[in-house]
């Protein structure tokens, strides 16, 4: 049970790393791979065209969100979302049409808002 306040810290908590997980476009790429099903850190550099470090600092960027896990399997590691609610979130955003202000809200990562 929580007690007063708790419940919403932590709530806001897990919307903080989510966001920062998506702040990123390979960290979301990677999300967005793995919601459809697990797979091995090569076979995502690949798919996704980049380095397996690049690739390998995502992941633990990820695992340290809490959003992904590696499952040991022999001598190589397969990761998934550590929640299936996540590929269900990722569905949502990804159904989402906003309507953006170029302005305010360039589409560019390299780009500020205002």
């Amino acid at each position: 049970m929580y007690c007063c306040g708790v419940e919403v810290l932590l709530q806001r908590d897990a919307l903080a790393r989510f966001g920062h997980a998506l702040s990123d476009s390979t960290r979301t790429q990677i999300l967005l791979s793995l919601r459809t099903a697990p797979s091995y850190p090569s076979d995502l550099a690949d798919r996704i065209g980049v380095s397996r470090q690049i690739l390998s600092n995502h992941l633990a960027c990820l695992r340290g969100c809490g959003l992904v896990v590696a499952v040991p399997e022999g001598r190589r590691s397969r990761y998934e979302l550590a929640d299936p609610r996540i590929a269900r979130a990722l569905d949502d955003l990804t159904g989402l049409v906003l309507a953006v202000d170029p302005a305010c809200c360039p589409a560019s990562e390299n780009e500020e808002c205002c």
